[in-house]
């Protein structure tokens, strides 16, 4: 799920029901990476499937992801009650076979008995905990930080024997601003998104990376509270060696890697169109605002 804030109805961002053209991380390749980023899908009270995103394992209980995740819906009213939670060690797809659009219907009307694994039931499930100051794509500070608080903590050591996603020190990335070849900075996203456009939707549940290049931390868009970074496709696939691209539905909430550590200095949150191309912006970890809401939660930052 993401929610562009130019040139696509803000509803149309919920994966739950997209039908517009998109597609997953673009340009890029399947991740092995990171088994502890996850994909993660949200309820409301009654059980009902609503939507899902991608987020990371900060610890066993702490999974971050961003507020527009965990929010209601602004449209429909919809309300995140609870969370499940999915992982995969080697990044690819999860339990069930590639689902043509429209996304994730099975769990509008599932029961146990008819479905088991993903999107229906999980192993690890959680309280969603929205930003208090989210209120929407509001730019330069979006607020768009959330976690889901997990009651089962996640011991797999298929998914966390390589560790956590380690958060940024307080101004982590403001030097970058300063630096006059700042544009060789480059930056791995990772998320579960969709997979291809035209003519359908379709999903596999596949962990996808891609890389980027800074654009900007200082614009009237990111103020210091969002990393803009490019989405294109460089030239990938023939160079396998830069797998360059950026971010679409489904992989909000997602990591942005300084790339070669597992430091996540944003979280996936807007771009600028529904065709998820030109640019892209995730939220910053190493402010002040997402360190307050963070810290207020118990989670410990550096």
């Amino acid at each position: 799920m993401r929610k562009p804030i130019v040139g696509i109805a803000l509803a149309l961002a919920l994966v739950a029901a997209i039908v517009v053209p998109a597609a997953a991380i673009t340009y890029g390749a399947v991740d092995s990476e990171h088994p502890y980023v996850g994909l993660v899908g949200f309820f409301d009270v009654d059980g009902n499937w609503l939507w899902r995103c991608s987020g990371t394992l900060l610890s066993p209980t702490v999974f971050l992801t961003a507020a527009h995740c965990v929010s209601p819906d602004p449209d429909t009213g919809d309300t995140p009650d609870f969370a499940r939670l999915w992982f995969t060690a080697t990044g690819e797809g999860l339990a069930l076979d590639p689902l043509m659009a429209p996304e994730d219907a099975q769990c509008r009307d599932y029961t146990a008995e008819q479905l088991n694994g993903y999107p229906c039931e999980s192993l690890y499930w959680g309280e969603p905990i929205a930003n208090p100051e989210y209120a929407g794509i509001i730019v330069p500070d979006t607020h768009d930080i959330g976690l889901v608080m997990l009651e089962t903590p996640v011991t797999d050591p298929a998914v966390v024997g390589q560790g956590f996603g380690v958060l940024p020190k307080a101004g982590y990335l403001d030097h970058l601003a300063t630096q006059r070849h700042f544009t060789y900075v480059t930056f791995t996203s990772v998320g579960y998104g969709l997979n291809d456009v035209y003519p359908v939707t379709v999903s596999l549940r596949t962990r996808y990376y891609s890389v980027s290049h800074l654009v900007s931390l200082k614009s009237t868009l990111t103020g210091g509270y969002s990393i803009q970074t490019s989405n294109n496709p460089g030239n990938w696939p023939q160079d396998s060696d830069t797998p360059s691209g950026g971010t679409c539905f489904g992989d909000s909430g997602g990591p942005l890697f300084i790339t070669g550590s597992n430091v996540v200095v944003g979280i996936t949150s807007f771009g600028m169109s529904s065709s998820c191309s030109g640019t892209d912006f995730a939220y910053r970890t190493d402010s002040d605002s997402a360190r307050s809401f963070l810290t207020a939660h118990g989670v410990a930052v550096p």
